[in-house]
C-alpha cells in the first residue's frame, strides 16, 4: 500500500474546536432561555459542580458495580440529599433533582419514591390535621419514616379501579383491616419496599358495611422503625434484578388482615366517620390532581435525558472521521456530521428535543397554576369550581398524552443516538446502552403509554362532541376553531403555494398539523358514533373506536408540541429566533414527512408539496449542522453529567475512552484458566479429542 493512501491520524480536539468557531447565535443566551433565566443556569452549574466534587456521587464506575453494590451506593446518598431537601429552598431542590435524574436515574427514582410518591400522596390526599401528624412523625425529613407507594399489584397496573387489595372498616375497634385476598392482589413493583420503607401509601378498595366505595389511600406501617422487623401480617420480598435502575429496591408486599387506625386513611377528599358514614367529595375529579404531577415531571425528564443523548452523539459525530477524504497524502477522512445521511439521522432528533424541552416548561407552568387553583378552591361550588374542573380535565388529558408521546420519543432518541456511535455505542462505558435500559421503564410506569394515549383520545372525542353542542373549546384544542367548519367537517384549508418557503413556513406547518389533528379527531368521533349506532354502550363505543382514538391522540400531541414550540420561538430574543425558528420548522416538517399520508388525506398538502417539504428537511438539516455542536453546548451539561468519553466537551474521545476502559478493567490472571481453559486445551482422551483427520487420496 502506498503512503499516499494512508489518511492523517485524527485530531479530535481540533475537530470539535472547528465546530465552535462561528455559531450563528449567542450560545450562552440560548442556555439562559432553555433554563428559564440566567439565575437558574448559574444555580444548575453550582449544583453540577457540587455533585462532581462529592466522592459519594462518583458515577464513572457504575457499569462495573454488582446489584448489591449499586443499591448500597444509592442508599449512601439518601441521608445527604434528604438533609439538603429539607434545608434548602424548594427551587434549588427541584433543580438538583432534575440534574440527578440525568446523572443517576436509578437513585433519582429511589429518592423520588419517598419524596415524590409517598410524601406527594400525603400532600395531595391528607387533611391538614393528618398532614401535621405525619410531618411530626418525620415524613418530610425521613427522620423516623421512609415511605413507598403501594398502587400496582401483580394482577393490576393501569386499571386502578380494579385493584383487589381491600381496606375494610371494623366499626367495633375503629380500625381498617387491610388485606390481600388473592395472589394477584399482591402489591408488585413497589419501589423501596424490599429494603428501605417503613411505611406505605397503600391503594385499596374502601369497604364499609359490606359496600365498596372504590379505591382510596391508606398509610400502612410495614416495619418497626427501631428494629426494622416486619409488622404482624406484612410479608415482603425482593423483585431482584431488572432491565435498569437497579439502584431502586423494588419489592412485593402481601397484607394478611393488617389493622391500622381509621385516621390512617387519607381523608382530604372522601371521609369515613367513627360511625361508618362515608362522605364523598362533591367534586370527585379533584383526586385526579395527584396523578398529574408524575406525568408532567416525565415530560421534563424526557427532554433532559434526550439532551444528554444528543450531546454525546453530536459531539462524537463531529470528531469521528470515516471514509471520504481527497485521497491525497495526509488527507483526513470525512467527519460523520458532514455526511447528509448522518445529519438526517441526528438533527431531526435535535429538533424533537427542543420541542419537548419548551413544551415541558409550558405544561409545568400550567400544572403549577392548576394546583394553586385547586388549593384555593376548598369546598367552593358553582362557576368557579366548574372552571377549575374543566382545567383539571384538560391538564389531565394533556399530561397523559404528553407523558406517553415524549417518553416514546425520548427512548427512540436514546437508541438512535446509541446506534449512531457504531460499535462503541454497545459499550457500557459510552453512556447510552445503560441510558436506554434505565429510561425504558418510563413507557410503562405512571400509566402504560398506550392506555394514557387512549385516555387522551377519549378526552378529544368527548370535547369535540361538546363543541358540536356549542361548548367552548379548551385552550389545548383551540386550533380546531379554524380547522373544523361550521358543519362539523374539515374547513378545507390547504397550502396555497408550492415554493419551499410557502410549504415549510412555521405558520403553514402549524395550520397543516391543525388540519391533520382535526381530521384524526373527527375520524375518531365518527368511529365512536358508529359504535353507538351499532347499539353499543358508551364505554363499548369508546373501545370500538380505540384505534382511531389512539391515532387522534398521537396527531394531537404532535400538533400541541409544534404550537408550544412556536410560542416559545415568538417569545425568545431576536438573536435566538432564526435558529429556533429553523428547529421548529424542522420538527414540524420532518414529522409531516414521516406521516405524509395524513396530510394527503386531509387535503392540506398535495403530493408535489410533500416532495418539496422533503427537500426542505434536507436543507434545514444542512443549515442546522453548522450549529449542531453549539446547540448541544447550549444544553450546558458538564462532562460529569454527560458521563461519556465520547461526549466530552474538548473532543478528546479516544484517549479518555481508552483510559476509562483500561482503568476499570485492569489486566489480571484469568480466574478460570486452571479450572476450565487449561483442561480444554490439554485434554488428550481419544474420545474427547475425536478421531484423527484422514485425507482422501486420489
Amino acid at each position: 500500500m502506498s503512503s499516499s493512501s494512508i489518511p492523517a491520524p485524527p485530531n479530535p480536539r481540533s475537530s470539535i474546536a472547528e465546530e465552535r468557531a462561528n455559531p450563528s447565535f449567542p450560545v450562552r443566551e440560548l442556555t439562559y432561555w432553555i433554563d428559564g433565566g440566567r439565575r437558574m443556569t448559574e444555580l444548575k452549574e453550582r449544583i453540577m459542580l457540587e455533585l462532581e466534587r462529592d466522592p459519594l456521587w462518583r458515577v464513572s464506575d457504575h457499569p462495573n458495580l454488582t446489584l448489591a453494590e449499586t443499591r448500597e451506593r444509592a442508599m449512601s446518598k439518601i441521608r445527604r440529599l434528604a438533609d439538603l431537601a429539607t434545608s434548602r429552598p424548594l427551587e434549588e431542590t427541584m433543580a438538583r433533582m432534575s440534574i440527578i435524574s440525568v446523572v443517576d436515574p436509578g437513585f433519582w427514582t429511589r429518592f423520588g419514591v419517598h419524596f415524590g410518591l409517598f410524601f406527594g400522596a400525603l400532600q395531595g390526599q391528607a387533611t391538614p390535621s393528618q398532614m401535621a401528624y405525619w410531618m411530626d412523625k418525620g415524613a418530610l425529613s425521613m427522620q423516623g419514616i421512609t415511605g413507598c407507594f403501594g398502587m400496582t399489584e401483580l394482577g393490576h397496573g393501569s386499571n386502578v379501579a380494579g385493584l383487589e387489595t381491600t381496606a375494610t372498616l371494623d366499626e367495633r375497634t375503629d380500625e381498617f383491616v387491610v388485606h390481600s385476598p388473592t395472589l394477584t392482589a399482591t402489591k408488585w413493583w413497589i419501589g423501596g419496599a424490599a429494603h428501605t420503607a417503613t411505611h406505605c401509601a397503600v391503594y385499596a378498595q374502601l369497604v364499609v358495611k359490606d359496600q365498596c366505595y372504590g379505591t382510596k389511600t391508606f398509610v400502612v406501617q410495614l416495619r418497626d422503625t427501631k428494629t426494622f422487623a416486619l409488622m404482624p401480617g406484612v410479608n415482603i420480598g425482593d423483585l431482584g434484578k431488572k432491565m435498569g435502575r437497579d439502584q431502586i429496591d423494588n419489592g412485593w408486599i402481601r397484607f394478611t388482615h393488617v389493622r391500622i387506625p381509621r385516621s390512617h386513611m387519607l381523608m382530604k377528599h372522601t371521609k369515613v366517620t367513627r360511625s361508618g358514614e362515608v362522605i364523598e367529595p362533591p367534586l370527585a375529579q379533584l383526586a385526579y390532581g395527584a396523578l398529574i404531577q408524575g406525568r408532567v415531571s416525565m415530560v421534563s425528564d424526557s427532554a433532559n435525558v434526550a439532551k444528554r443523548a444528543l450531546t454525546i452523539a453530536t459531539r462524537y459525530a463531529s470528531v469521528r472521521r470515516q471514509f471520504g477524504g481527497s485521497g491525497s497524502a495526509g488527507a483526513s477522512e470525512t467527519k460523520l456530521i458532514d455526511y447528509p445521511i448522518h445529519q438526517y439521522r441526528l438533527l431531526p432528533l435535535m429538533a424533537q428535543t427542543f420541542a419537548m424541552s419548551f413544551t415541558a416548561r409550558e405544561v409545568t407552568a400550567s400544572y403549577e397554576k392548576l394546583m394553586g387553583e385547586l388549593g384555593d378552591l376548598g369546598d367552593a361550588k358553582g362557576a368557579a369550581a366548574d372552571n377549575v374542573i374543566k382545567n383539571l380535565k384538560e391538564t389531565h388529558a394533556t399530561s397523559a398524552g404528553l407523558k406517553a408521546f415524549c417518553t416514546w420519543m425520548c427512548l427512540n432518541i436514546i437508541d438512535q443516538c446509541r446506534q449512531s456511535l457504531g460499535g462503541h455505542g454497545y459499550s457500557a462505558y459510552t453512556g447510552l446502552a445503560q441510558a436506554y435500559s434505565d429510561f425504558a421503564v418510563h413507557c410503562t410506569w405512571e400509566g402504560d403509554n398506550t392506555i394514557l394515549m387512549l385516555q387522551c383520545g377519549r378526552y378529544l372525542v368527548a370535547t369535540a362532541l361538546d363543541a358540536r353542542k356549542g361548548q367552548p373549546l379548551p385552550e389545548n384544542l383551540s386550533y380546531l376553531r379554524g380547522a373544523v367548519s361550521a358543519t362539523g367537517g374539515l374547513s378545507g384549508y390547504a397550502c396555497k403555494g408550492d415554493s419551499a418557503e410557502q410549504v415549510s413556513s412555521l405558520d403553514t406547518l402549524k395550520s397543516a398539523w391543525s388540519s391533520v389533528a382535526a381530521n384524526a379527531i373527527l375520524n375518531a368521533v365518527r368511529d365512536f358514533e358508529a359504535g353507538l349506532g351499532k347499539g353499543l354502550s358508551k364505554d363499548d363505543a369508546y373501545e370500538f373506536s380505540s384505534a382511531s382514538r389512539l391515532h387522534a391522540a398521537r396527531m394531537h400531541t404532535y400538533t400541541y408540541l409544534l404550537h408550544r414550540f412556536a410560542a416559545q420561538v415568538d417569545q425568545s430574543l431576536a438573536a435566538l429566533r432564526p435558529v429556533l425558528t429553523l428547529l421548529a420548522q424542522l420538527f414540524g416538517a420532518h414529522s409531516a414527512v414521516q406521516h405524509s399520508g395524513e396530510f394527503l388525506q386531509s387535503g392540506f398538502y398535495t403530493g408535489s408539496q410533500i416532495e418539496t417539504l422533503k427537500g426542505f428537511v434536507s436543507l434545514a438539516c444542512s443549515e442546522i449542522r453548522k450549529d449542531a455542536v453549539s446547540l448541544t453546548d447550549a444544553f450546558n451539561y458538564t462532562d460529569y453529567v454527560v458521563n461519556s468519553p465520547l461526549g466530552r466537551f474538548d473532543g478528546d474521545v479516544y484517549e479518555k475512552y481508552f483510559e476509562l476502559v483500561t482503568s476499570l478493567n485492569p489486566a489480571k490472571p484469568v480466574p478460570y484458566f486452571d479450572s476450565l481453559i487449561k483442561p480444554l486445551l490439554e485434554r488428550t482422551d481419544e474420545t474427547e479429542a475425536g478421531p484423527e483427520l484422514e485425507i482422501d487420496e486420489e
